[in-house]
């Protein structure tokens, strides 16, 4: 028997935010940055809460969470005991809510009824309807799932990431990208996470670079939300391959951002998966359906992978590693330890092939020099 998870409730569009008003609690807690709170972003969420509630703000968090600062919110949380945790911000905001949401549940000696509230501000990493939660622990990026990391709402307003520069809404649009095509040739793939994924794809290459170009065209913004979102719920069923497998390793040792790994590794994981025939054929239903290729040709997979390039050169994604900034004698001496690190990674369980530590070394190597 298969299940496919449809936990949480999402509302979308402009105004969803309201739906924060219609809520019953006595203790909210607000996980969110210093910069939502200091640029005035936070304030839409703040206006729709209660004002007969207790409402406690934990603004500390920063890129790349890891076990210091879930630890100092946990402690917060089991100060306030809210009822109501809002997540309020990007990926690392909304991984950090749930690390904290869940030591704390595993602290506490009753567990109390309460809402899990996450409300994206970039459309990137799809967290807030997964059951993925990624940390980070001596220098590595440790992916945690379990499906009590999953929130019980989410709320989708594309007008919340309006003020996203392009580079960040660049490198978390290939996030989603990544996210969905990993998805669609997942050994765990099924015809429900496929169609979330095939959509999300086309929506990011329709959407992206509207998005990049001119932050405030909120059409373009709010469709590249739902395709976070769409890909978000179809990897949480899914799961992911090794294109993230290596995007966390060198997250975690050389501070590359998560989207940006993941967009120079995607051509080169695109042509190793290409060897598995299923994948091959995946790729090829992809590049159709995109209108960039006849229905089941030979050569399709080739021209997903071109599109994929020619789509992070448009957005201004740097080529390879050493393009994006990583010194040769950094990547080089963290090789060996990176590729362990990849190898050891629960993404990769589910990739369409199962690599060697000397296949995920070649994969480094050609992203990092640009295949030169």
């Amino acid at each position: 028997m298969k299940k496919f998870q449809i936990k949480p409730a999402v509302y979308f569009g402009a105004g969803s935010i309201q739906v924060l008003g219609e809520l019953a609690y006595k203790s909210a807690l607000v996980i969110t940055d210093p910069f939502m709170v200091k640029s005035g972003n936070i304030k839409p969420v703040m206006e729709q809460l209660r004002t007969d509630a207790q409402v406690t703000v934990f603004d500390h968090i920063y890129p790349d969470p890891d076990t210091a600062l879930i630890a100092e919110g946990t402690e917060v949380f089991i100060k306030t005991n809210p009822d109501l945790i809002i997540a309020c911000g990007g990926g690392s905001t909304i991984d950090a809510a749930k690390s904290i949401l869940y030591c704390s549940e595993k602290i506490a000696e009753k567990e109390k009824k309460r809402v899990f509230v996450a409300i994206p501000t970039t459309s990137g990493t799809g967290s807030e309807v997964t059951n993925f939660s990624v940390i980070t622990m001596d220098q590595r990026k440790i992916p945690v799932i379990d499906d009590a990391l999953l929130p019980d709402i989410a709320v989708l307003d594309g007008g919340l990431t309006k003020t996203v520069p392009p580079a960040i809404t660049a490198d978390t649009g290939m996030d989603v990208l990544t996210h969905a095509l990993e998805a669609y040739v997942s050994t765990d793939a099924s015809n429900f996470s496929d169609a979330l994924a095939e959509k999300a794809v086309e929506l990011v290459f329709e959407y992206l670079p509207a998005a990049v170009k001119r932050g405030d065209d909120l059409e373009a913004r709010g469709f590249l939300h739902d395709a976070s979102c769409m890909a978000g719920m179809a990897f949480t069923n899914a799961s992911l391959g090794i294109n993230h497998s290596l995007a966390h390793a060198i997250g975690g040792v050389l501070h590359v951002p998560h989207g940006r790994a993941n967009a120079i590794l995607l051509p080169w994981i695109l042509g190793y998966n290409a060897a598995d025939q299923r994948a091959r054929e995946r790729y090829g239903t992809l590049a159709w359906r995109l209108g960039l290729s006849l229905k089941n040709a030979e050569n399709g997979a080739e021209v997903l992978q071109t599109a994929v390039r020619m789509l992070s050169e448009a957005i201004k994604i740097p080529a390879s590693f050493r393009e994006a900034g990583v010194k040769e004698t950094d990547f080089y001496d963290n090789l060996d330890r990176m590729a362990t690190t990849a190898l050891g990674d629960n993404c990769t369980k589910t990739n369409p092939l199962q690599p060697l530590s000397e296949d995920l070394k070649n994969l480094y190597i050609r992203s990092y020099t640009g295949g030169k």
